[in-house]
């Protein structure tokens, strides 16, 4: 898979020239990167092109790098049931800068952005209903940036008791954020109840 995937790889650097800014093979996948004002014509390229047929689109999400200037990465995963292999496509962007809408050559990623939009605030020219998808009414800042506060927003919902819709704080526990991946029964100083037991053997 590994060799086909090289293959691709070296098709598509022949193919798109400059408008593949880096193509690599990590973990078994193919990933490339692309510039935001080439990503509809690349992934034109890649749901037409006899070679490449990637013609389902799996998701299109973001990753958040604040310490970068361009600290948004805007990923596509695309899969080419006839040719058995699955693609990556990534764009750099910032908060100001947007990229361009790709459901003009894959529908399917309306939603898709809407969300990436609502959850991060990457930008994304041309959508025709760029709007919230996930949270209530009013929010405000974008929650899966790593810097999104967790504590002073308000939280909608509808109250049974006093029939109608109410805002109250949101207060979200910091020290859920902190996991502590060790086995409970690890690293205590003290003697569990039964391990007298182990240890009488």
């Amino acid at each position: 898979m590994s060799e086909a995937l090289n293959d691709l790889a070296a098709y598509l650097g022949e193919k798109l020239g400059n408008r593949l800014e880096n193509a690599v093979v990590v973990y078994g996948e193919l990933t490339i990167t692309v510039s935001a004002s080439a990503i509809v014509e690349v992934v034109t390229f890649l749901k037409r092109d006899a070679q490449c047929q990637f013609i389902s689109i799996l998701d299109v999400c973001g990753a958040d790098y604040p310490a970068r200037p361009q600290r948004f990465d805007v990923v596509y995963h695309f899969l080419s049931p006839r040719q058995n292999q699955r693609i990556r496509v990534k764009v750099l962007t910032d908060e100001d800068t947007p990229v361009p809408s790709i459901i003009s050559v894959f529908p399917g990623a309306d939603w898709y952005e809407r969300e990436t939009y609502d959850l991060y605030g990457i930008l994304f020219s041309g959508h025709p209903d760029l709007r919230r998808i996930l949270t209530d009414y009013g929010f405000e800042g974008h929650p899966l940036r790593k810097d999104f506060p967790l504590t002073g927003f308000v939280e909608v919902r509808y109250d049974d008791e006093v029939k109608r819709v109410v805002y109250e704080p949101v207060d979200l526990k910091q020290e859920f954020r902190n996991f502590d991946f060790l086995s409970p029964w690890e690293g205590t100083d003290y003697v569990l109840p039964g391990d007298e037991k182990s240890k009488a053997n």
